[in-house]
């Protein structure tokens, strides 16, 4: 397990050209190894503008190395207030050549997840870059609407898609581990990408399949909109997937954006899901 950067209550940051609109966020990062497992393979980074969960796979520590490398190199591209998803996507491309290093060393190769979310700019106005690989997810709290922004790369998720299973069924489906795509395994990380406006009042959760095996999206909004801080809503979280059995390492980081000095036009609506770019 690989942890970058620590809770913060209250950053603030000046969008660039634009010396009336400044944007106040608070975070929190909390992983737990889970009842049921010896190692923790999840990563995550909670460092303004990024914050990403990593889940990784491969064996014993293998999975560990994985998830290690995208959070580090994603880290290692914050060096402004925002960053374009091109930088981010090429971070996943590094880390994607670091793991092919150690994947000849492990029977089923090595990979891992990622889901995250970036500060960048659409113009002069600031989004939410929410990037996937992977059946790690980012959800969204925004007033009365929570929603699951990423589409998992699943064999389950694509019988979800095609009709052939319904969600409720997917929850438990013996395939439910089979991921369609992954930064690893000698293949070149493919992320989906959205777009979200960062408006005062949005909460995002950002979290490995861990804690969505354990709690259903019912179980995530109560705690999402039970109003506490951000980080007692990441313990409040883990907590609760302990408590339904905990079958898996569980990562969790949320991100409150506190308040937004100055006004900016948004499409409010979350853009379709892009296949291997921003969209």
């Amino acid at each position: 397990m690989t942890q970058i950067g620590r809770s913060n209550s209250g950053h603030t940051v000046s969008v660039p050209r634009r010396p009336d609109l400044k944007v106040t966020l608070s975070w929190a990062g909390v992983t737990n190894v889970g009842r049921k497992r010896t190692v923790n393979e999840d990563s995550f980074l909670a460092q303004s503008p990024v914050f990403a969960v990593a889940d990784g796979m491969g064996g014993h520590s293998a999975g560990d190395v994985a998830s290690a490398a995208v959070v580090s190199r994603l880290a290692e591209v914050i060096e402004t207030d925002f960053i374009d998803p091109d930088v981010v996507e090429h971070a996943l491309g590094s880390a994607a050549r670091d793991i092919s290093q150690v994947s000849g060393k492990t029977a089923l190769g090595t990979g891992t997840t990622v889901t995250g979310a970036a500060l960048t700019l659409v113009g002069t106005d600031p989004y939410w870059a929410v990037f996937n690989v992977g059946d790690s997810r980012v959800y969204q709290l925004r007033g009365r609407l929570f929603e699951q922004v990423t589409v998992d790369h699943s064999v389950v998720q694509e019988l979800v898609d095609s009709g052939v299973i319904s969600k409720e069924q997917a929850e438990n489906h013996p395939d439910s581990n089979v991921i369609t795509r992954a930064v690893g395994f000698n293949e070149m990380p493919a992320p989906d990408y959205w777009m979200i406006p960062v408006v005062e009042g949005l909460r995002l959760l950002l979290c490995s399949d861990g804690l969505t095996k354990e709690l259903t999206d019912a179980d995530i909004r109560s705690s999402l909109v039970a109003g506490r801080s951000a980080r007692d809503t990441a313990h409040d979280l883990v907590n609760a997937a302990l408590h339904r059995g905990g079958r898996d390492n569980i990562t969790v980081v949320i991100i409150d954006v506190l308040g937004t000095s100055g006004d900016f036009d948004v499409d409010q609506t979350v853009p379709r899901r892009g296949t291997g770019r921003h969209s």
